[in-house]
């Protein structure tokens, strides 16, 4: 994995922005089968758990390179697996791990409702031979870039089920079929994600393509949802250790009134911390994925270790634009270009203030605060 992230340095990486998409090492990763690695051997794959594919994935941020061009093929594959029929395998698992079609697209959130996602407004309405969809998604990555999405669409009403987690159904959407009735939007952002919003006009589409039960579909989206959070710890400790190994040379090199600057303590220290608050992050982000690959309940070390990762991560990109000063700013570096993509993870896929609010109540047992 490091000998084919070192054929894509940082100036491949830089010279993508502000737009482009890594077509090329994304390619690469599939012709290599690393996108295949949780696809049963069975189906062409490499039959690993996602504590291997974490790996992949911090290999491919601590090289200097950003693993959100690719990372959903990983954690929707869970749903896919865990929940999926056999024919839905059989049909899309050989394909995907050939490379011919790529799943990269997870359409969840929307604009009116944001992390409240029980609340979504797109429906799935019955027909004879299967489902109307209809509705709006946004922040859905790379949609522009992949053949098939998992989407997410209630097809009970919420003032029609007991829970509110109830009557939400999975469906994997052929987007190449779906032809007009999709249309995406780029959204411009402050770092380079190919995140798109996309407009479903009463998309028709067959039985088969209902992942699992219908009205189960929220319990399905959570096990993605485990292994989401997990990959995207993987991916903070990848940016995290690029930050420290970049600011440590550099402060070991610059020289300012006659000695390094890493011989201040104000330079030394912070890069010192950031790398243990790395380190400790990194244990937990161990923990959640062993669990999640024994098929034992994770979701509060998935939540933690994506809490504390990305926490580190940006303690550790801070450390470094301190460590490189005005240089930090420079293109060059590609300091800033890390920095601004390290920061999404405090916010997404999930905020931590409500990771916070799932360890109080569902950890530490106190009052509900949403």
């Amino acid at each position: 994995m490091g000998e084919l992230c070192a054929g894509f340095p940082e100036s491949y990486w830089r010279g993508l922005e502000p737009t482009g998409y890594p077509e090329d090492f994304v390619s690469a990763l599939t012709r290599h089968g690393w996108l295949a690695a949780l696809i049963p051997e069975q189906y062409g794959g490499a039959g690993l758990g996602l504590t291997a594919a974490s790996i992949v994935l911090e290999e491919i941020n601590a090289s200097g390179g950003n693993a959100a061009a690719c990372h959903a093929q990983m954690y929707t594959m869970g749903t896919v697996l865990r929940h999926g029929s056999d024919e839905q395998k059989q049909s899309l698992l050989p394909r995907i791990a050939a490379g011919e079609l790529r799943l990269q697209a997870f359409g969840v959130t929307e604009p009116t409702v944001g992390s409240d996602t029980t609340k979504i407004l797109t429906t799935a309405r019955r027909t004879d031979g299967g489902y109307v969809v209809r509705g709006q998604k946004i922040w859905t990555s790379r949609a522009l870039h992949s053949d098939v999405m998992l989407l997410l669409a209630r097809t009970t009403p919420i003032d029609q089920v007991e829970k509110k987690t109830e009557g939400l159904s999975v469906f994997l959407i052929d987007m190449k079929a779906a032809g007009e009735r999709l249309t995406i939007r780029p959204i411009k952002t402050l770092m380079n994600h190919s995140t798109t919003e996309v407009f479903i006009d009463d998309l028709e589409l067959p039985a088969t393509a209902l992942v699992g039960e219908e009205g189960k579909g929220f319990r399905y989206i959570l096990d993605g949802m485990n292994a989401e959070r997990i990959l995207i710890a993987a991916e903070c400790i990848g940016d995290g250790h690029w930050f420290v190994r970049k600011a440590s040379a550099y402060a070991s090199e610059r020289e300012v009134f006659g000695r390094p600057i890493g011989a201040n303590q104000g330079v030394q220290f912070p890069i010192a911390r950031a790398h243990a608050a790395l380190e400790a992050a990194d244990l937990v982000r161990y923990k959640a994925a062993w669990l999640f690959d024994q098929q034992q309940p994770c979701g509060p070390e998935a939540n933690m270790a994506k809490l504390l990762a990305s926490e580190a991560s940006w303690q550790a990109a801070n450390a470094c634009l301190d460590t490189f000063g005005g240089f930090g700013f420079a293109e060059e570096y590609d300091v800033e270009r890390k920095f601004r993509e390290t920061r999404l993870y405090s916010t997404a896929p999930v905020t931590n203030n409500l990771i916070l609010a799932y360890i109080g109540q569902h950890v530490l047992g106190l009052p509900r605060s949403y």
